[in-house]
């Protein structure tokens, strides 16, 4: 399969694919004797593996962590939950300070619903932030 038929059947594009070959996440495709790449049929399965990690959060580099794990003949399931874990306590940590930041900026809406612009004094932009 070319590169410009990977990249329509996987939803990306041919930088995109480049990239991955690059840096290890795609292994390097066969070259026509025109020159052109030729990936195997299962490039289809690794992008979509590729493209599921990072909606899950996971870095580049943690994929490829698990590629490799895969492709010294182990499975990874192991090394994805403790990965899964890590995120997901990342995650909370991030919910956890955008609800304070909610309150705050509910606290400063709340004191800015009745504006009275005569009590800013002349060095104060807004005395509401």
């Amino acid at each position: 399969m070319r590169i410009g038929q990977l990249a329509e059947a996987t939803g990306t594009t041919t930088k995109t694919l480049r990239f991955y070959e690059e840096t290890g996440l795609l292994p390097p495709a066969e070259r026509l004797a025109s020159g052109y790449r030729d990936y195997a049929e299962d490039a289809v399965g690794r992008i979509g593996f590729i493209h599921r990690g990072q909606a899950a959060g996971l870095t580049l580099g943690q994929i490829r962590q698990i590629l490799k794990i895969r492709e010294h003949g182990q499975t990874p399931c192991s090394h994805v939950q403790g990965l899964l874990g890590q995120r997901m306590g990342e995650l909370d940590a991030q919910i956890s300070e955008l609800l304070a930041l909610r309150e705050t900026i509910s606290q400063l809406h709340e004191n800015a619903s009745t504006p009275e612009p005569n009590a800013c004094s002349a060095d104060q932009v807004c005395r509401y932030i």
